[in-house]
């Protein structure tokens, strides 16, 4: 089972778009978009997503990616 990372359509407008593209090509990786995950102050606040549930930041979009692939290998899934 891959990690899950969900992505907001109104953050993806704020720049996380890129993020996103970049994180889709990593076939170990099921990357989601949705039009809104429901934390809306933080969306409108800076760029993050969901990864397996949990909420996951970052000021720009390598930053985001970063900080995604660091959330994952701290929280294995199994």
């Amino acid at each position: 089972m891959n990690p899950i990372v969900e992505f907001c359509m109104s953050n993806l407008s704020s720049g996380s778009h890129k993020a996103m593209e970049i994180l889709e090509k990593d076939s170990d990786l099921d990357v989601l978009e949705y039009s809104c995950l429901g934390h809306c102050t933080l969306c409108s606040q800076e760029m993050y997503c969901l990864v397996n549930g949990e909420r996951v930041t970052g000021d720009t979009p390598d930053e985001l990616i970063d900080n995604v692939y660091q959330f994952i290998e701290e929280n294995p899934m199994f």
